[in-house]
């Protein structure tokens, strides 16, 4: 949202929010802080006050959109809930995230993506078969809640245009995992309930192959062909047409029944070469695959910065670090300056003086109050 041009105002608690102090730097920024607050302004705020909750109150009349991750209940129980603020703005959308959302036998239990994961059934498809289960190595039921939440949210303000009214808008992080298991689920069902198995790197419902992470002389290589051309062209890019009327590999079907076969046949062919002629060679032959890359490569990716999608910025606290920009592409709007994350409390003068009125005597006594 601040990315694309949204005034952005983040709450905090007095010391900053904990993403702040985990990682043990006070009040300044941590890099994953920094890669996901840029362009925000950042007040803090007491709202176990009331001078807090009326302060809270005021911005309220003034916002579009207030949003919030807090447990079920929290809201309500500090007295600035959806049933009080929609009061004070008929037209605010009020969006909540939680971990399993605000109603339901479950909406009390502690939401972590770690823990999210767990009760969705990710875990139990990571990994390998002989191994216990795995997380995902990404935060996916973290970014999978928040970007269903910012389409909720752009939902209810399009809805508001038509009604002038607002409206509360919730995720659940478990109800937004469920659909990205839809080829895990798919084996279910095409297994009369059997448990989907862990596949490693296979493909979910064992329903494709070639699919599968194959060992290059200096890495890793991600190959997979979803069409019969795809499968073709593979065996032509490998020098293999003598393998184009074997039954073994005529058609997926066959080559799902042969698994193992048909992933040695590709990977005595990729354990010759680097993993980036293979990716050379299967480009040039229209055949779907990918260097296994590490995080350093992928931050200095030239295809990445070149589009705008990562940055290179000066921040206060890191020096100089890498940022993304939104993933949202608006075609022929213009740009937004990226401006590096903010220290907790650093915009309480701009938006309680200049946006809320207060004079400089009143927000001197809110902070030896400890409300701001």
């Amino acid at each position: 949202m601040a990315k694309a041009g949204a005034n952005v105002i983040k709450v905090e608690p007095l010391g900053g929010e904990p993403l702040r102090l985990r990682i043990g730097v006070g009040r300044g920024a941590s890099l994953p802080f920094a890669m996901l607050n840029s362009n925000k302004r950042a007040v803090t705020l007491n709202l176990k006050s009331e001078r807090g909750r009326e302060l809270l109150i005021e911005m309220v009349k003034r916002a579009d959109v207030l949003l919030e991750n807090f447990a079920p209940g929290v809201m309500d129980r500090l007295g600035v809930g959806w049933s009080v603020l929609r009061e004070v703005n008929p037209r605010l959308i009020y969006a909540s995230g939680s971990g399993f959302g605000l109603s339901g036998p479950d909406r009390d239990n502690l939401a972590m993506d770690l823990t999210v994961q767990a009760a969705t059934g990710i875990m139990s498809v990571t990994g390998f078969p002989e191994s216990p289960p795995v997380k995902a190595g990404a935060a996916v039921a973290d970014f999978l809640g928040g970007i269903h939440l910012y389409a909720g949210v752009v939902t209810a303000l399009y809805e508001r245009t038509q009604t002038g009214r607002g409206r509360l808008v919730e995720i659940a992080m478990q109800d937004a995992v469920y659909p990205a298991l839809a080829s895990n689920l798919g084996f279910l069902y095409n297994n009369q309930g059997e448990v989907p198995p862990r596949t490693g790197n296979r493909h979910g419902g064992l329903a494709i192959a070639p699919y599968n992470v194959y060992r290059a002389k200096d890495g890793h290589v991600a190959i997979l062909c979803v069409l019969e051309s795809h499968w073709t062209n593979l065996l032509t890019a490998m020098g293999r047409e003598d393998l184009k009327t074997d039954p073994r590999f005529v058609g997926n079907a066959a080559r799902v029944e042969n698994l193992a076969a048909t992933d040695e046949v590709v990977e005595s062919w990729t354990q010759t070469l680097s993993k980036h002629d293979i990716f050379a060679i299967t480009k040039r032959h229209r055949v779907p695959s990918a260097p296994v890359r590490n995080l350093f490569e992928v931050m200095h990716d030239p295809h990445l910065h070149q589009r705008g999608m990562l940055e290179w910025i000066d921040h206060p606290d890191l020096g100089r670090i890498v940022v993304p920009g939104s993933p949202l592409r608006f075609h022929e709007a213009g740009s937004i300056e990226t401006t590096p994350s903010p220290r907790a409390g650093q915009h309480n003068v701009e938006i309680y003086g200049s946006w809320l009125g207060l004079s400089g005597e009143e927000i001197d006594k809110l902070r030896e109050d400890g409300v701001i």
